[in-house]
């Protein structure tokens, strides 16, 4: 299993630690650094700003949103990060939600999969450098009647094929994911659970393209604390769960609140939902689970976290992306060396 670091988005004053973060894991031999984006900053400006100061670590999306960005610009993208940093991009794309889908790009939220399907055979075709011709459901290249032609891209990616991974969270988008992607993002990934919630139906989507889980890269997000007080540190991300289970997009479409259903969690989801609709974001913190928490995060003593890290590797994990908690950078720092000692104490170090 291999350690991947998570610095989500940029622009909140801490750029120069983020950066900091992102050179410490290179010289630690951690294998990703992925990097986020909602409706603040880009992930593919702060890539290239950081894949421009490290040595060996692959950068990646996590995620490209799909309604962002035309296949073909995607693609533009991915073969210049790949170029930039002599082979070292991965491609995340997700379709975000609905709000920012519809509210910040101006692009409807609908059929979902669909969309991923095409988008992902597009950007493939085109950094294949064939001529891009399309004819699909969302998008027809070129534009019939007019002057458009088939052009081919002009930059040449460092590798033949750049990985795609895809943001999956419900049954039918990991299917698809399995299907079509080279990795799979996840988050609140609970190893006990993951067979029934993730595997199955990405090791169905595999068989549909006549392969296996073999090659694939399942990469959960995990955020990490150290400490002795499992239960105060697990009360850090009350609010990071209760906004994701509870506010990440609108009653009717929450991928969280129905995978903590899922999980088990039903009623509590349902009153995490209800507290944070209604502005009681202390209310729907407090109402996460402490078990949800500690089944999807690395919490505790280094040896602890070795023990959870065993855990992520037999349930399937290839990559463990963590997410480092502290206010401080010494103390982000400190935590990506406990995960390196981590992984070596539990013999998964490759």
């Amino acid at each position: 299993m291999r350690l991947g670091i998570n610095l989500g988005y940029w622009g909140a004053g801490m750029d120069a630690d983020n950066l900091a973060v992102a050179r410490e894991a290179d010289r630690l031999g951690y294998s990703v650094c992925w990097a986020a984006e909602a409706y603040g900053s880009d992930a593919a400006t702060v890539l290239a700003w950081v894949a421009a100061q490290t040595e060996r670590i692959d950068i990646g999306s996590a995620i490209f949103q799909i309604p962002a960005r035309t296949p073909a610009m995607t693609a533009m993208t991915a073969a210049t990060l790949d170029t930039l940093s002599g082979g070292r991009f991965r491609l995340g794309l997700g379709v975000s939600g609905p709000q920012v889908s519809e509210g910040w790009y101006g692009v409807k939220f609908d059929k979902p999969l669909a969309r991923t399907r095409e988008y992902v055979e597009i950007v493939r075709k085109a950094m294949s450098r064939e001529r891009l011709v399309h004819e699909g459901e969302h998008w027809t290249l070129p534009l019939p009647g007019g002057p458009g032609k088939p052009l081919k891209l002009t930059v040449h990616p460092v590798r033949e094929r750049v990985p795609v991974y895809i943001a999956a969270i419900g049954p039918k988008n990991l299917e698809q994911t399995g299907e079509i992607a080279d990795g799979a993002l996840l988050l609140f990934f609970a190893p006990e659970q993951a067979e029934e919630t993730t595997l199955a139906p990405l090791r169905a989507g595999r068989e549909k393209a006549g392969k296996t889980l073999e090659g694939f890269d399942v990469v959960p997000t995990v955020p990490m604390a150290i400490g002795d007080d499992v239960s105060g540190l697990a009360d850090m991300f009350r609010p990071y769960t209760a906004l994701y289970v509870g506010g990440m997009g609108s009653r009717k479409q929450n991928f969280y609140n129905r995978l903590a259903a899922r999980m088990g969690y039903e009623k509590e989801a349902a009153e995490i939902q209800d507290k944070y609709l209604a502005g009681d974001k202390d209310g729907a913190a407090a109402a996460v689970p402490r078990e949800l928490i500690d089944s999807t995060s690395l919490l505790g003593p280094m040896e602890r976290i070795s023990d959870r890290m065993q855990a992520y590797a037999q349930a399937g994990v290839t990559t463990l992306t963590i997410t480092p908690a502290g206010f401080t950078l010494d103390e982000r720092i400190a935590a990506l060396r406990t995960g390196v000692e981590a992984l070596e104490r539990a013999g998964l170090a490759e």
